[in-house]
């Protein structure tokens, strides 16, 4: 077992592996930028190295820094968390190369099924079904024409090297295909450096349904159900909950084997995500695959009493896994609370809290790393908290979310929970009956109607 583990990231994921690694009696070191510098996660792990100043480029995405934080610490695994490096081929690379073993996928795996692309052809190969559309990167406008038509639109236009919804289009005439072509280039090369791109059937009322899989050093992987992650704002996922208001025993065994199949056929190793697209008639396509951990691991955890955290390092240390499937036992929702102002087409709102109160009781766990004094810095992502509730049925989790919601007070800076409070009072969300368009008809009630 690993003596000591440097976490390359942040906030509230940073401060997730710390806790899990101090029970199974690993030493911990942080790595901070100057913004960070009073998060928690600097104060509760053994160590902690900056490594540079506040923009991401010269801090968490520094590999050069971070390996040398390593090396001066001694530490002997570096865990990448979620974002940041964590499916970057070259950084797990370069730790193999310093003999740092990285809690992750290897460079291959992540090379393999990072680039969308690769990653669709890998799981048509093994079987998975997958959306209709091209076989790889599409090479030229004349060809994207052609396609589409072999489709039949409505199409998706997908960066091969996407994320967090940039380098995508919707197109539901020729006449709009090369103005959403053009566009979407220009994003995905600004944003990725990589302007490759390849196109999908549009799936219309689809909803985001993604199973946890786990794989081992022998290639023998296990599932652990599925998320729902179908409430979404522009490709960003919003809330979560397992098991899924749509699922039916059938369809999750046949997405559990999907999953699972999919995982071996790569010999996949670690924890990972394979995220599907489901239909209205319950049909599911291969989406893409996440080799990391997920934001939204904890209500996967909570419903099958199990940490995913610790079961990555075991992994990773050549620990076999059990090769059990796990089904969820009870109904778990998380909300991501962003420091963002709802009111206000979700505007970030970063800068200091002036007061916290954070909500408790059976069933209420929290994930965050900010604190009542804390300042939120501009220069990352503006989630700092998950509020997860669990309970015995879906109806008590949302009743469970509502009373947490209404305990939880963030003050000096605006956040979504004025949101996540509205949308637990949603007649279509109380039915179960969302999918990713939910958002596009959503209206938040002003703030006095809401008593805000």
């Amino acid at each position: 077992m690993f003596k000591k583990i440097l976490i390359a990231n942040r906030g509230e994921i940073a401060l997730r592996v710390i806790r899990t690694c101090k029970e199974m009696g690993i030493k911990t070191v942080a790595v901070y930028s100057t913004a960070d510098a009073e998060s928690l996660h600097v104060r509760f792990a053994d160590e902690a190295v900056c490594i540079g100043p506040p923009p991401s480029n010269l801090s968490y995405l520094k590999i050069s820094n971070i390996i040398a934080a390593a090396e001066i610490t001694n530490a002997d695994a570096i865990h990448p968390g979620y974002g940041f490096l964590s499916e970057n081929a070259k950084f797990s690379k370069i730790c193999e190369e310093h003999k740092i073993k990285f809690i992750g996928a290897s460079a291959e795996m992540i090379s393999k099924m990072g680039d969308k692309a690769t990653a669709k052809a890998t799981m048509r190969a093994a079987g998975v079904p997958c959306v209709p559309g091209s076989e790889g990167i599409i090479k030229d406008f004349k060809e994207c024409i052609k396609l589409a038509k072999e489709v039949g639109y409505p199409v998706m236009l997908k960066a091969t090297a996407g994320g967090g919804g940039k380098g995508m289009r919707a197109v539901w005439k020729e006449e709009n295909l090369q103005d959403a072509w053009d566009s979407a280039r220009q994003e995905a090369a600004a944003s990725f450096g990589n302007d490759g791109m390849y196109m999908e059937k549009l799936i219309e009322e689809p909803r985001h349904i993604e199973i946890q899989i786990v794989g081992d050093s022998s290639g023998k992987a296990c599932h652990l159900s599925e998320r729902d992650c179908s409430i979404q704002r522009r490709h960003q996922k919003l809330t979560e909950e397992t098991p899924s208001p749509f699922m039916t025993d059938t369809l999750r065994e046949k997405m559990g084997e999907a999953a699972v199949k999919a995982a071996e056929y790569i010999k996949y190793e670690g924890a990972g995500t394979i995220e599907f697209l489901v239909d209205k008639h319950r049909n599911f396509y291969f989406m893409e695959m996440n080799t990391r951990i997920q934001v939204e691991h904890p209500i996967t955890e909570q419903v099958i009493d199990y940490d995913l955290i610790r079961e990555q390092i075991l992994v990773a240390a050549g620990v076999p896994i059990s090769g059990k499937n796990y089904f969820p036992q009870l109904h778990s929702i998380e909300c991501r609370i962003n420091a963002e102002d709802p009111y206000h087409g979700f505007r970030p709102s970063p800068g200091k809290i002036t007061n916290l109160h954070a909500p408790g009781g059976h069933g209420v766990r929290i994930d965050t790393h900010v604190y009542s004094g804390y300042v939120i810095p501009p220069n990352y992502d503006s989630m700092i908290a998950k509020l997860i509730t669990t309970a015995q049925t879906r109806e008590e989790a949302i009743n469970k979310m509502k009373r947490a919601l209404d305990e939880f007070v963030i003050e000096g800076i605006k956040t979504t929970i004025p949101f996540h409070r509205q949308l637990m009072d949603d007649p279509k969300y109380i039915e179960g009956n969302y999918t990713t368009k939910f958002m596009e008809d959503f209206k938040m009630k002003p703030q006095e109607v809401a008593g805000e």
